[in-house]
């Protein structure tokens, strides 16, 4: 079978020029017992699969240093590449060097994690992060890798579809930065990031950013002769050492995508011609690689996983709208970084029993991102089965609950997955179709990586983590429960602001670049329409003072509420708005603003207006009904039209359309049954009923 190209662009994928979903399944060919790889890859297609991914464990392979292990049993690499291609499936090859799926040392051969201690990772204090946590750019490291690449690509590329085969993607690494922070530090060691050498790494880095070591001290309260002298810092408190802290985690993303940028181009020299694809360990990741995708350009696709559950300690066991928030704002990130929205670990099972995961549970999971954005899944996994004697960190059967089982029994969950698969299927137009909108929300990239390294800083009122948590659990989460249609843009993007057309919210910290609030000016000069919540920048992101938004809206001064002061607020008419959260007053307010929100108690302006800008002193975690009304009538004095009108705030709503055809998700995402009353543009379509934990289309 010859295998068309997949193209992609921000939208959808395309097979063959059409719009086609991704709909993939995590099958490792050393764990499936190679006489049933075909009635499993069978099993995947009739459940619309198109797609298989498998990690190649280099743990596996080359289980001494030096003899390698190829075409044999559970190490038949090619062999699955071939039945893979018999059957019609493209598969997502990920070669590593790291694969973790519950192997030992996470897919790393042992004799390189025992034997070379020099290239693991380490803490500050120069201990050892932990004993397979390797520093990734350490120049013994990334020599092994080569050797490793050597042998396993050139087997890969022969199986690319340039050459007739089924291999469609090549993944770098695997969930990259996550084998350091989940051990609780990021990477400092010396030898890999260049302390004390000026032409190390991290000098380098600081040379760059700053210009001159003079600029840095001034920066860092030091007196550094060179960058080669500078070290990383503890945290603590005040601007000086979160400026050292910030510039650690940017060495360490921007060290990544060297990495990253690395390992590709070892794939492209053995012969890989693939677009090259990543995926972030989940949503709070997904920034982490703004460097990463800078540096690998337009042929590079990032994805993330999007996990439920996956023990007792998960904040949900099951989808929640919490859960629905962070795939929203996930798959939005994706896609404004240029990539369809794609899920490369979709929950196929879980590594505990308990919580369980259920067919009703994974089915709604599996909808709630197709109603939000994805067009792109792997379920993580599909099947598993017995590991490689001695390679499995938990059990000699890599079982995962998943939908079909170790010994090839096929559970409820094949189910779940096969509806969901053919429903895709059947809808090609869903793939390339546009999410009908109706108001926007920005997004500031940065901010969302902030509580990697943020520390206090006393004269910061509301700080980035603070906005970047405000966003999920206020306005967007207000948004749906409202009825709203909104959509997310990127604030480091520069054509945004010339579209006009639909109201902005604005979830501000006191941090914020000049070069954003500068797009945020021009935005509101150029017709724009604006809602910024809680406070208006007050520094740049070097905490210098910087306050091009507040000088443009008149300067007004604020101040937060006294915590524990009683107060009763009425915003935009709606009375007994709940402040559950900060609370800043602002006051001194120059001729020409509206008050629009007060304090009852005190009569303290906590809202106001100014021509198509409004600014809301409030941080709200979404609650009460009142949230709702205040954030549909603060909109509506900014020009909202909106789309979707449903009666029950608890059915959340997601309009599709190509412009011919038309599809409305209704997301029940709660244990008891749901009903609504549901219109579109005044389109009356009628009541609809929900059962729990439940995903309704509507197509029109």
């Amino acid at each position: 079978m010859m295998f068309p190209p997949i193209t992609f662009d921000h939208r959808s994928y395309y097979i063959a020029g059409k719009p086609a979903f991704l709909y993939s399944g995590e099958f490792h060919y050393f764990r499936v017992p190679r006489e049933d790889w075909q009635r499993r890859m069978e099993l995947f297609r009739q459940a619309g699969g198109n797609c298989i991914a498998t990690y190649i464990p280099w743990l596996i392979h080359e289980p001494e240093e030096g003899r390698f292990v190829f075409g044999e049993g559970q190490r038949d690499l090619e062999g699955f590449l071939r039945v893979a291609a018999e059957v019609g499936l493209y598969v997502i090859a990920r070669p590593g060097p790291y694969q973790y799926s519950e192997l030992i040392y996470a897919g790393l051969p042992r004799w390189l994690c025992e034997g070379y201690p020099q290239l693991l990772a380490k803490k500050l204090d120069g201990s050892v992060l932990y004993p397979f946590s390797v520093s990734y750019v350490h120049p013994l490291f990334l020599e092994k890798t080569r050797r490793w690449f050597d042998q396993v690509v050139p087997r890969i590329a022969q199986y690319t579809v340039s050459r007739g085969g089924p291999v469609a993607f090549t993944q770098i690494d695997n969930e990259l930065i996550g084998i350091h922070t989940w051990y609780g530090s990021l990477d400092y060691n010396p030898e890999a990031m260049g302390f004390g050498n000026p032409q190390g790494r991290y000098p380098r880095f600081l040379g760059t950013r700053y210009g001159s070591i003079d600029r840095l001290n001034v920066a860092y309260g030091t007196e550094y002769g060179d960058f080669a002298e500078v070290r990383p810092a503890a945290p603590g408190a005040g601007a000086p050492v979160a400026r050292r802290a910030r510039d650690y985690f940017d060495f360490e993303c921007a060290n990544t995508a060297d990495y990253g940028k690395i390992l590709a181009d070892m794939l492209r020299e053995r012969g890989i011609d693939t677009p090259i694809v990543h995926n972030a360990a989940g949503p709070s990741m997904n920034a982490w690689f703004l460097e990463l995708c800078e540096r690998m350009g337009p042929d590079f696709l990032l994805g993330s996983d999007h996990y439920y559950t996956l023990g007792q300690d998960w904040g949900q066991n099951n989808p929640t709208p919490q859960y629905a928030v962070r795939v929203f704002e996930s798959l939005e990130m994706l896609r404004l970084l240029g990539c369809p929205p794609t899920v490369y670990e979709m929950p196929g099972g879980s590594l505990s029993d308990w919580p369980p995961i259920t067919p009703r549970d994974a089915k709604a999971c599996y909808l709630t991102n197709v109603a939000l954005g994805m067009k792109g899944s792997n379920f993580y996994i599909f099947t598993g089965g017995p590991n490689v004697p001695g390679t499995g960190s938990t059990a000699d059967v890599y079982d995962y609950g998943a939908a079909i089982g170790p010994f090839g029994d096929v559970r409820p969950l094949y189910q779940a997955q096969k509806q969901v698969g053919l429903f895709l299927k059947h809808r090609p137009w869903l793939a390339a179709a546009e999410r009908v909108t109706d108001c926007r929300f920005a997004l500031d990239m940065r901010q969302h990586r902030s509580d990697a390294w943020w520390v206090d800083v006393p004269e910061v009122a509301f700080t980035p983590p603070a906005a970047a948590d405000f966003l999920r659990k206020g306005p967007l989460t207000t948004a749906f429960c409202a009825g709203l249609s909104p959509t997310l843009l990127n604030l480091d993007a520069e054509d945004w602001p010339a579209d006009t057309a639909l109201p902005l919210v604005v979830p501000c910290s006191s941090v914020m670049s000049s070069e954003k609030q500068q797009r945020l000016v021009c935005f509101l000069q150029t017709g724009g329409r604006a809602l910024f919540t809680p406070v208006l920048p007050q520094f740049d992101e070097d905490l210098q003072p910087c306050t091009v938004l507040a000088d443009f809206l008149g300067t007004p001064a604020m101040r937060k509420n006294t915590p524990g002061q009683d107060v009763r607020l009425t915003i935009a008419g709606v009375e007994n708005v709940y402040a559950n959260g900060d609370l800043f007053f602002y006051e001194n307010l120059p001729p020409g603003i509206e008050v629009i929100g007060i304090d009852e108690f005190t009569g303290k302006p906590v809202a106001w207006q100014r021509g198509q800008a409004i600014v809301l002193g409030l941080r709200w975690f979404h609650a009460m009904r009142e949230h709702e009304r205040m954030l549909s009538a603060l909109l509506s004095r900014l020009g909202l039209r909106q789309r979707v009108a449903c009666s029950n705030p608890n059915v959340w709503t997601s309009l599709w359309s190509d412009g011919k055809k038309s599809a409305l998700f209704l997301m029940n995402l709660l244990s008891a049954p749901q009903e609504a009353t549901v219109s579109i543009d005044g389109r009356d379509l009628g009541m609809h009923r929900l059962k729990a934990m439940t995903v309704k289309v509507v197509e029109f």
